[in-house]
């Protein structure tokens, strides 16, 4: 029963001084006041180890939380760098499949076909053909078509930047 009264005490006293009464001015008497300061000051460092290994539990939680993440970051990473590899390893054959299939063609129909492509594409092939067999293709394309593609490829093998 005295240590209900104690919190009582103790819970009114917290209520009073909250609300901006003064210690002096509180409806506790002063020995439940000394009562109250002593059961204060005895539960202040367990209460204070109690907040820090709480906070330590949440940082422990936090860090695992992070390493789970970076984990799964450092997976999705391996991943895309794989399917990048492979990407590349494609284009690179795809790359010299589709100059082998443009170097077989009749230059009138490689010319026609290139005409229809983008100019940055068109060029790329044409820089990857034997240089005879590229002259060629040229000389069969339209006049502007293959003074883009011309303008394309010398920007391309520019040695300094132009901007």
């Amino acid at each position: 029963m005295t240590v209900l009264k104690r919190l009582l005490s103790s819970a009114l006293l917290f209520a009073a001084l909250g609300a901006g009464a003064s210690a002096q001015t509180s409806p506790v008497p002063a020995a439940a006041q000394s009562d109250v300061d002593r059961f204060c000051a005895n539960i202040a460092d367990a209460a204070r180890d109690r907040r820090y290994a709480v906070q330590a539990e949440e940082l422990k939680k936090l860090q695992a939380d992070i390493d789970a993440r970076m984990a799964a970051l450092e997976k999705k990473r391996a991943e895309y760098q794989g399917w990048l590899q492979r990407r590349e390893a494609f284009l690179a054959q795809a790359g010299d499949g589709v100059v082998k299939i443009y170097g077989t063609m009749k230059p009138d129909a490689a010319a026609e076909r290139l005409a229809e492509l983008k100019s940055d594409l068109a060029a790329a092939i044409l820089m990857k053909l034997d240089q005879r067999k590229a002259g060629t293709i040229l000389n069969e394309m339209k006049a502007d078509k293959a003074a883009t593609l011309t303008a394309v490829m010398a920007a391309a093998v520019r040695k300094e930047d132009p901007s």
